[in-house]
């Protein structure tokens, strides 16, 4: 029988029978022409009449589905699964070291077609040893066998692993200080480069990452007016003038000559770090900083790992290789140098993001604002009609002791003549709202507005602590009405914060928790939860969240109990699906702040999640759904072994030994799964459940 059953076909069918991939592995192995790597085989497109007929015939298949193929440059066969992928590298011949610009890849089982896109990527793939991919005969084929023989002299291309992004092939470039001009190796000596800050100027298609946090944390109300310091193509101020706010900005280059004017809310925009002149960054920050009312957003690029990122070491940044500098900050060193520049108090609103308030008042009620927990109103429980009578007139009084924790002060609730005049004092008009609702549950409010002013409070000990008179006169009525006063409420925050040197109390709390999925050493909880967990673990996250901020994105939380870090976790798909997979995550080292970030690709075998339901809190939607299904993966036998399905490769491999279909929240048997297998199945089962019945009557 022929490799391929439908060599004679223009339309191959999903399921047709393919090579082995032993076979096409082999075939790979054994070519003449093209670039080998452990898992995967490249090969120029004008080099693929030098292939094994098996594999021309192989990637045809793919061909024959696969659209937009006009313009790619290099066909990948992967040697470990049936794929074959088109790489999009419109720079090949011209570019020493080109960039992925998009991809579209084969699956050679379902005939499946996927399409990526790395035009706008900030750190694209890129090729080295590009007289690999082609064969000798190729017209440039010395050219680039000549670059790589005098970077491969100097040890350019060692270690590779670190190499294959543009941003890393930059830093190993900065490290033996030489560029690449054409496809020729230059050594670079001390002279002064022409800085081109211009071209560190993005296109974007939404949004910058730092003017989306301020929206998304309420600075913008209405009749704000913004400025954009550094506006480069000026995206942000047509975008902000969408949203109904007055919007203007200035460029040095793009738009020189617009007016540089005060404005309530200021952003200057990963700007710092393309200034190479100290001194003209420092003019630069200071110049926004006059001309803000109200709030500064100040932007920069910052390190994330410990590998330096750069091309050539210049002052106390690098020079790109498109002659643009870029200064790359420690996160605590960003926010160092704002605070010395400005003589402020930053706070920091995401990873290389810090807002810089013009009133003291108002940055410390919005310090205080981000560790309110949530509440709701209890819910009248028994009818009274004295209460039915002015339940409208009392509303005002239950919404402001939610929101608060306490009664109001005098002048504080606009409604209080008028509940005066019926109940003379807002005491006794609160006494009815107790007879009619739940008394334990407004005290669990006051004392979740407790814990959340002492982990503010605790917080505030790392920098200079406020005076009373810097906070709002509500925030100072916070103080005295749940604390008797502001001095009261500082012992007992210092008292807090002394307990965090204790690690083995913070092993503890984890290990009494309960709300969040316990691990040996770890909790790992939904940020909706956090709320509920004990003062000490809230604090123990406020210490990461206040010095380097939360990962934007973030919604799951990981306490690490033995030693003092937190790690900030990412599932696109938590509220989609029962078994979500990571994406994205971050750890801050509590002890030298370090930031270790990392980013999971969906054919990278990512981790999955189990146990959903005991990362959220009841009130959380479809909890009781998420309940049930635990229960029923646990009888099954699916969460025997966890260590074995914590990659989504181990979890499917887990369903199908169980004969498992998982349809939303529920469990089923696949329908062609052998009657004998699903019997000792179903019996397993079945012993499961009598043991977790017997242990639950115990």
């Amino acid at each position: 029988m022929n490799a391929l059953d439908d060599r004679n076909s223009n339309h191959p069918q999903s399921g047709d029978r393919i090579p082995d991939l032993n076979v096409i592995a082999n075939c790979c192995a054994n070519r003449q022409v093209g670039k080998l790597l452990p898992n995967a085989f490249y090969i120029h497109i004008c080099a693929v009449s030098h292939l094994d007929p098996l594999l021309q015939e192989y990637e045809q298949r793919a061909r024959s589905v696969a659209p937009k193929l006009a313009k790619h440059t290099i066909i990948k066969f992967s040697t470990d699964k049936p794929k074959i992928s088109y790489l999009f590298y419109p720079d090949f011949d011209t570019d020493p070291h080109p960039a992925l610009q998009a991809s579209i890849q084969v699956d050679l089982q379902t005939l499946e077609v996927g399409y990526r896109d790395y035009s706008s990527a900030d750190n694209p793939p890129i090729l080295h040893r590009k007289e690999t991919f082609v064969s000798q005969n190729y017209p440039l084929y010395e050219s680039f066998a000549s670059l790589t023989r005098a970077q491969e002299t100097i040890g350019l291309l060692g270690n590779p692993s670190g190499i294959g992004n543009r941003q890393g092939w930059e830093d190993r470039l900065a490290q033996y200080r030489v560029s690449v001009e054409g496809h020729e190796l230059v050594k670079l000596g001390d002279f002064l480069p022409r800085i081109e800050r211009h071209k560190a100027a993005i296109v974007r298609h939404d949004l910058s990452r730092p003017v989306r946090l301020a929206l998304e944390a309420g600075l913008f109300v209405p009749d704000t007016n913004f400025f954009d310091y550094g506006c480069g193509y000026g995206g942000d101020i047509n975008r902000i003038a969408d949203l109904g706010y007055v919007s203007n900005g200035w460029d040095p280059y793009y738009s020189p000559d617009t007016p540089r004017i005060a404005a309530d809310i200021v952003n200057i925009g990963y700007v710092i770090n393309v200034i190479e002149d100290q001194n003209e960054r420092r003019e630069a920050l200071i110049k926004a900083w006059e001309l803000t009312q109200k709030v500064l957003v100040v932007s920069a690029q910052v390190l994330i790992s410990d590998s330096r990122r750069g091309v050539m070491a210049y002052g106390d940044g690098i020079i790109t290789s498109r002659n643009t500098f870029q200064k790359y900050y420690e996160q605590e060193e960003l926010k160092n140098y704002i605070d010395q520049v400005l003589l402020v108090h930053c706070i920091p609103a995401g990873l290389g993001v810090y807002f810089v308030f013009r009133a003291e008042t108002t940055a410390e009620t919005f310090r205080a604002s981000r560790f309110r927990s949530r509440t709701t109103t209890p819910r009248v429980r028994v009818p009274l009609k004295q209460f039915a009578d002015y339940e409208q007139l009392l509303t005002p009084l239950m919404n402001f002791v939610t929101e608060r924790g306490r009664l109001p002060q005098n002048g504080e609730l606009p409604q209080e003549a008028e509940i005066k005049a019926e109940f003379g004092s807002l005491r006794r008009a609160f006494q009815v709202i107790l007879q009619v609702t739940e008394p334990s549950e407004w005290d669990e409010i006051s004392d979740r507005r407790r814990v959340d002013l002492l982990v503010y409070l605790a917080l505030t000990q790392f920098g200079d602590r406020p005076k009373l008179s810097q906070f709002t006169p509500t925030v100072q009525a916070d103080f005295k009405g749940l604390f008797g006063s502001y001095k009261q409420a500082g012992l007992l925050a210092d008292t807090m914060l002394f307990s965090l040197s204790n690690q083995e109390a913070i092993a503890q709390a984890c290990h009494h928790s309960v709300i969040g999925k316990k691990l040996p050493n770890s909790l790992q909880v939904h940020i909706s939860a956090i709320s509920a967990l004990a003062p000490i673990l809230r604090l123990y996250e406020g210490c990461a969240s206040r010095t380097i901020g939360r990962l934007e994105q973030a919604n799951v939380i990981k306490f690490h109990a033995k030693k003092p870090k937190i790690s900030y976790f990412y599932y696109p798909d938590f509220d989609l699906t029962p078994h979500p997979t990571l994406q994205m995550s971050m750890q801050i080292d509590l002890r030298d702040l370090q930031v270790i970030y990392r980013e999971y690709e969906p054919d990278e075998d990512p981790p999955i999640l189990h146990y959903k339901s005991a990362l959220v809190t009841p009130d959380y939607p479809e909890y009781e759904s998420l309940v049930k299904l635990t229960f029923q993966e646990e009888d099954w036998g699916l969460l025997d072994d966890w260590r074995s399905i914590s990659h989504l490769s181990g979890w499917l491999k887990c369903l199908e030994e169980h004969c498992t279909m998982l349809k939303g929240y529920k469990l089923s048997r696949c329908k062609d799964a052998d009657p004998y297998k699903l019997k000792v199945l179903r019996s397993a089962v079945q012993s499961r459940q009598q043991k977790r019945y017997r242990t639950k009557g115990d």
